[in-house]
């Protein structure tokens, strides 16, 4: 009896060891079957074997060559030496890269070109240079790569006198500071002039700023939604309190109109009283149709 039950028990087990034998197998099929159905090719792209920083020249020593999934390659990736490096030329870091991190046209400099700012500008845009000090620069806060707003200061234009400030421009790039376009010191640099990136417009906006006022560097967060749509000049007449605090405060409004004529005035002189004749004692007397008149008293006179 125990070992017929000993025989059933064996043959059962058997039996699930070949099923779960089957089912592996099934498993690993259909496991084989996507893979071979993923497209698996790659391309040998150059990446940094060492980190680069701006300017560094990019030199064979320092590149090598790995595979890249091609499905997933960035844009601007060079993909033989010849291409990188061509015979005769050289490339210069235009930002720093870091080690295993693809090339990618955008981060080096054209063919035999310098590590120049112009190098750093997208199509169509320009570099100008405005002049800063400690409290224009934001106490040198301002690092390359920053974005600001430019504020002018100049005299108002028309009636009355003062000093107004208008928004000239906003979400400006700054590419360098003074000479320094990596921004690699994280300590504050005082600085004289700044570099901007601006369209051609604008570059013409920020030379006659110059000429007009004082232009002022304001530090913001980058990206252009936020950009204020509406801005408004500030002169004296908001420097109180009450235009930023609770209470409210509105400008009288100035209407213009064409000028009034002046008011008629009417002079009324007094009508002179007519001369009053003498007080007489006469007497008329009728004879007939002829009357005559005699005067009579006026001896106490």
């Amino acid at each position: 009896m125990l070992r017929r039950q000993s025989l059933i028990a064996l043959a059962a087990a058997i039996v699930l060891g070949l099923l779960a034998v089957y089912l592996v197998n099934i498993f690993l099929s259909k496991s084989e079957s996507r893979v071979a159905a993923t497209p698996l090719g790659t391309t040998k792209v150059a990446v940094a074997l060492v980190p680069l920083d701006y300017g560094m020249e990019v030199t064979p020593e320092k590149v090598r060559f790995v595979d890249y999934a091609t499905a997933t390659l960035p844009p601007g990736t060079f993909r033989t030496q010849a291409d990188l490096l061509p015979m005769g030329k050289r490339r210069l870091a235009l930002t720093s890269i870091q080690v295993n991190q693809p090339l990618l046209a955008a981060d080096l400099t054209g063919e035999g070109q310098g590590a120049s700012i112009s190098a750093l500008l997208p199509d169509g845009a320009r570099a100008a240079s405005v002049s800063v000090n400690a409290v224009s620069g934001v106490a040198g806060f301002v690092k390359p790569n920053d974005s600001v707003d430019v504020l002018i200061t100049r005299g108002s234009i028309g009636e009355g006198s003062g000093q107004v400030t208008d928004v000239l421009l906003q979400n400006i790039r700054v590419l360098a500071i003074d000479q320094d376009a990596k921004g690699t010191n994280p300590k504050p640099d005082l600085a004289k002039t700044a570099t901007l990136q601006v369209t051609p417009l604008e570059a013409q906006k920020l030379a006659l700023g110059q000429q007009l006022g004082s232009l002022s560097l304001v530090l913001r967060k980058p990206g252009a939604d936020q950009d204020n749509p509406l801005v408004e000049t500030v002169s004296f007449a908001d420097l109180r309190y009450s235009a930023y605090g609770g209470a409210s405060y509105a400008r009288p409004m100035v209407v213009a109109s064409a000028p009034m004529p002046p008011p008629r005035v009417t002079v009324i002189r007094p009508r002179r009283a007519a001369p009053q004749k003498p007080a007489s004692n006469s007497v008329e007397v009728m004879r007939g149709l002829t009357s005559s008149k005699y005067e009579v008293g006026g001896y106490g006179r």
